[in-house]
């Protein structure tokens, strides 16, 4: 497998990858306070969905957090990338 394909192969599973980080939501289920965060590793949203005075809707999104996330994820990609290409065809 040439460099170039094994470069694209990666990149597309690492976007896939990205994708589930950014939009996976962790249920948390307290007594009075469930809501549900978004984003791993960081904790970019938060939906809150019952408080202890009843049902609510409220979204709280921190934009640093999801730029964080996002950078972390793409740093890593690149770091495989160079990795994967640098160990793999090593002479």
């Amino acid at each position: 497998m040439s460099k170039e394909n094994l470069a694209i192969i990666f990149s597309v599973f690492w976007a896939f990858v990205l994708i589930l980080a950014l939009s996976m939501g962790i249920k948390v289920d307290w007594p009075d306070y469930v809501h549900v965060n978004y984003g791993l590793p960081f904790v970019w949203g938060v939906n809150t969905l019952v408080t202890i005075h009843g049902p609510v809707n409220i979204w709280m999104v921190q934009p640093l957090m999801l730029s964080l996330d996002l950078m972390f994820w793409l740093a890593t990609m690149i770091l495989g990338i160079f990795l994967l290409l640098k160990y793999k065809y090593k002479k």
